[in-house]
């Protein structure tokens, strides 16, 4: 087959034989890496722009307002816009897959990357067309500022990332629902056991159990360990979605009251009790969400790719439990710098709950690689070598955050590049996505029905570059941080040029790593296939290898003699 009809037609991939559930996680998978994009390009330009005045862009890029509208939507694309719709979509696959059940609603499913993509584009487009930048951090009372930035833009914002809340809000009604129906191997199951599995308390007395001599609580837990984790993760998902709704919604009544002709107060509302809500809820994303899914996604790829049993599995059932509790309760770790913030409330918050992340995080990495290492020989193929790179963004993201979980050092840190990038890029460019990307390996068989990969080269040459990218760009920048470059500011007299370049040069290689990958799922699926995926599924199935249970005979009545 020549190029021109790869590139139309794919490999071997026919998407009229796709079900509704295959469709729909493809469809988010598409709008997921296309913010990605977006995303990596956002990136570039605030790398380019501090590089100095010799940076290649045009002069519009270097305005305050400008670069600081991209800083305040750059997250919402890549924690929501991409992020959300790749784990969303994964998990919307998994758990019937996991479960053997079909999932609750397709239509939900669908509403679901639509409501996150439309709400993503309105917050992009209020960033780009009326520069809304009160920044990431969303601190009040600058997102209901009228004076600095215009009303409408606010308005359009608020609402973007109301859908995203909204859309959010379907993914776990429609996890639950499904993970609660009394259908297939969950036919006989009480919501008491399903619940009890669910928050891994049958874990903790097998624990108990064995240390006391007794047989085992439990020996076939109602829920595998994978559907655990997406159970206990979604409950912070949840939390997190409410908490950002109400202060979006708060936000939303003072931009309507200023657009109304009304003058109101923002200091009716306490700057430092929002600020707290306010990180309780955003905490949960990345203390509580990321870190349980992201462990329970490492054991469910640890026993794909080695076909064996998980290590010590009431340990991790048990510390998935013991991690969702300690992500209600660290959130001050982000206020140890904050005067007015309570003491006792920065000790045992902010420093003593907050310790407890590197013993949970740390033990699921110990029980991933002990499991992967009960299997050798393995083979390195892409799925294990991207669950490799997963491990080590957050060996090297974990211990970057922690260090400033003490008053003394988060007053040195805290507000520099050091937490931007050593911390959270890395966690999250090479540590979450990583193993997102190892996940896609392993299900793009059962997603695709077996549709051949085009270029195995590709898919290596995606992995290095991305890796070295994303641990370069965040070394480097962090190094800056060191020296004192804080975040939340903009440097354009080449203030940290050195740093800045060779972070940009590690962030090109980045978005030459997703270019290459694009184009590889490009050449594998087709034009046409890209499209055949957006097109209604002939096969309305919700489900993935699940034999359809024959319907039992009537019963027959003997004729009465």
């Amino acid at each position: 087959m020549s190029f021109a009809q790869t590139l139309m037609n794919g490999t071997d991939f026919d998407h009229t034989q796709l079900n509704a559930l295959q469709k729909m996680v493809l469809r988010a998978v598409v709008m997921s890496f296309i913010f990605f994009g977006l995303l990596t390009i956002e990136g570039m330009i605030m790398r380019l722009v501090v590089t100095g005045p010799s940076n290649p862009l045009p002069e519009m890029f270097s305005h305050a307002p400008h670069y600081f509208s991209i800083m305040t939507v750059h997250p919402i694309v890549g924690i929501f816009g991409s992020t959300y719709q790749l784990v969303f979509a994964a998990f919307m696959f998994l758990v019937p897959y996991l479960t053997k059940k079909p999932l609750y609603s397709v239509k939900l499913g669908n509403a679901v990357w639509i409501l996150i993509t439309v709400g993503t584009w309105l917050a992009w487009i209020a960033a780009f067309v009326w520069q809304y930048a009160p920044l990431y951090t969303l601190y009040w009372p600058l997102p209901a500022d009228t004076q600095q930035f215009q009303t409408i833009g606010g308005i359009v914002f608020i609402i973007g990332v109301a859908l995203i809340m909204i859309g959010t809000l379907g993914f776990i009604y429609n996890i639950y629902a499904t993970i609660f129906a009394r259908t297939g191997v969950h036919k006989n199951k009480t919501t008491k056991e399903l619940l009890i599995s669910g928050f891994g308390i049958d874990g903790m007395l097998n624990l108990w159990y064995k240390l006391t001599g007794k047989p085992p609580y439990s020996k076939e837990p109602a829920l595998a360990l994978p559907v655990v984790a997406i159970f206990r993760g979604t409950v912070d998902t949840f939390l997190d979605a409410i908490v950002i709704l109400g202060a979006g919604i708060l936000v939303l009544v003072y931009l309507l009251a200023d657009a109304g002709g009304l003058s109101w107060d923002v200091h009716t509302v306490d700057a430092l009790l929002y600020k707290n809500f306010f990180w309780w809820g955003l905490d949960l994303v990345a203390d509580g969400l990321v870190l349980i899914y992201v462990a329970g996604s490492w054991y469910l790829l640890a026993t794909l790719i080695t076909g064996q049993k998980l290590f010590m599995e009431n340990v991790a059932r048990a510390a998935l439990m013991l991690e969702l509790l300690v992500s209600w309760m660290v959130w001050s770790h982000h206020l140890l710098a904050d005067q007015p913030q309570p003491e006792m409330m920065k000790l045992v918050s902010g420093e003593m709950v907050t310790a407890f992340e590197l013993l949970t995080q740390g033990l699921a990495l110990f029980i991933t690689l002990v499991t992967l290492w009960k299997a050798r020989p393995l083979k390195m193929t892409p799925p294990l070598a991207y669950l490799l790179g997963g491990l080590i963004g957050f060996g090297l993201a974990v211990p970057a955050a922690i260090i400033q979980a003490d008053m003394g050092m988060n007053r040195v840190l805290h507000n520099t590049q050091w937490i931007s990038f050593a911390h959270f890029h890395i966690a999250l460019i090479v540590g979450l996505y990583m193993t997102l990307y190892s996940a896609l390996y392993v299900l793009w068989p059962l997603v695709t029905n077996n549709t051949t990969m085009w270029s195995k080269k590709l898919t290596w040459a995606h992995f290095w570059l991305y890796l070295i990218g994303g641990v370069g760009m965040g070394a480097f920048a962090g190094m800056a941080g060191l020296d004192g470059m804080l975040r939340r500011h903009l440097y354009v007299h080449g203030e940290f040029h050195t740093w800045m370049v060779l972070a940009a040069i590690c962030g090109s290689m980045i978005l030459v790593a997703w270019a290459l990958f694009l184009f590889n799922i490009v050449m594998s699926v087709g034009i046409k296939g890209l499209i055949g995926i957006f097109l209604p599924a002939q096969n309305k199935t919700a489900s993935y290898g699940i034999e359809e249970e024959p319907e039992p005979a009537p019963e027959t009545v003997p004729a009465q003699q």
